[in-house]
C-alpha cells in the first residue's frame, strides 16, 4: 500500500476543502511569478532608457535642447518624467496670473519643489505596485499551506480510528501525505518574499537617485542655465539660496553626479 502513496494519491483521496486550498495556493503561486517577471522586465527596461535619457542630458548643450528633446518623444522613465514635470511646473507658473489657483499659489522655487516632488511621489507609487500582493503571499502562504496540512492529518486520524488499525504504516503515509500542503505553502512563499525584498531594495535605490536628480533640476531650472549644483544636507534653504544668488554657487557640473546617477538607476 505504500507505493500507492504520493501526491497523486492525495490529490485523489483529498475533500473540497485540500482542493480549495491547493487552488488558492497555485492562485498565489501563479500571481507572484508574473509579478516577479513582470516587474523584472519593466525594471531593466527602464533602468536602459533611464541610462539613455540621464547620458543625452548631462551632455545637452543647454536646458533648451533638453526641452526640445522631451518634447519630441514620450517620457518613459522616471527621470525624463521628473525633468519633463519640471518644465510644465515653469512654464505653468509663468503663465499664472494673479487670480491662481490653490494649486498655483507660492513661489515659483515653491511651486517647482511640490511639482517635482509630486513626480517622483508618482513614480516611486508605479514601481512599488504588485509589491502588496508579494508581501502577502510570502507572510500568509506557509499558513494556508499548514492549514492544509492540518486538515490532512484530522482526516487521517478520522479515517484510521474508524477503520480501527492504528499501526505505523497506516498512520505514517497519509500524515505524510499531509506534510505536502506545507511544503507547497513554503514554496509559494519563499519566490515571493526574495522578491519583495529584491524589488524593495531596488525601489529604494531608484528612490534615492530620483530625490538626488531632483536637486540638480530643481538649480537648473531655478536659475535658468545647467551649471549650477546643490547638496541635500543644504535643505530646502539652500536651494533658494542657489536660486536667488546664482553667481555665488554657479559652478560647472562634475562628472561625480552623472556617474551616480547612471549607476543607481
Amino acid at each position: 500500500m505504500s507505493t500507492e502513496l504520493g501526491f497523486a494519491h492525495f490529490l485523489t483521496h483529498s475533500d473540497g476543502v485540500a482542493r480549495f486550498i491547493l487552488v488558492v495556493m497555485l492562485l498565489m503561486s501563479v500571481g507572484s511569478w508574473f509579478l516577479i517577471v513582470y516587474k523584472s522586465a519593466r525594471g531593466l527596461r527602464a533602468r536602459r532608457r533611464s541610462r539613455r535619457f540621464l547620458q543625452a542630458f548631462w551632455d545637452a548643450p543647454s536646458l533648451e535642447s533638453v526641452e526640445a528633446q522631451l518634447r519630441a518623444s514620450v517620457a518613459d522613465d522616471p527621470f525624463s518624467r521628473l525633468v519633463k514635470q519640471g518644465f510644465v511646473a515653469v512654464e505653468q507658473h509663468r503663465r499664472g496670473d494673479e487670480a491662481r489657483r490653490l494649486v498655483d499659489a507660492g513661489s515659483a522655487d515653491e511651486f517647482l519643489t511640490r511639482a517635482l516632488k509630486r513626480s517622483i511621489g508618482e513614480d516611486v507609487a508605479r514601481l512599488e505596485s504588485g509589491q502588496t500582493f508579494l508581501a502577502t503571499v510570502a507572510s500568509t502562504a506557509p499558513f494556508v499551506g499548514l492549514l492544509g496540512t492540518v486538515w490532512g492529518i484530522y482526516h487521517a486520524l478520522v479515517a484510521i480510528g474508524a477503520a480501527g488499525d492504528a499501526g505505523l504504516d497506516k498512520v505514517a503515509g497519509p500524515v505524510g501525505e499531509a506534510l505536502i500542503m506545507t511544503g507547497l505553502g513554503l514554496a509559494v512563499a519563499i519566490p515571493a518574499a526574495v522578491a519583495y525584498n529584491f524589488f524593495g531594495r531596488d525601489n529604494r535605490r531608484v528612490r534615492a537617485a530620483l530625490e538626488s536628480f531632483a536637486w540638480d533640476v530643481f538649480a537648473f531650472l531655478g536659475t535658468g542655465s545647467k551649471g549650477s549644483t546643490a547638496t541635500p544636507e543644504s535643505g530646502e534653504t539652500g536651494l533658494r539660496t542657489v536660486a536667488q544668488h546664482p553667481a555665488q554657487h554657479q559652478t560647472p557640473h562634475p562628472r561625480g553626479p552623472r556617474a551616480a546617477a547612471l549607476g543607481e538607476a
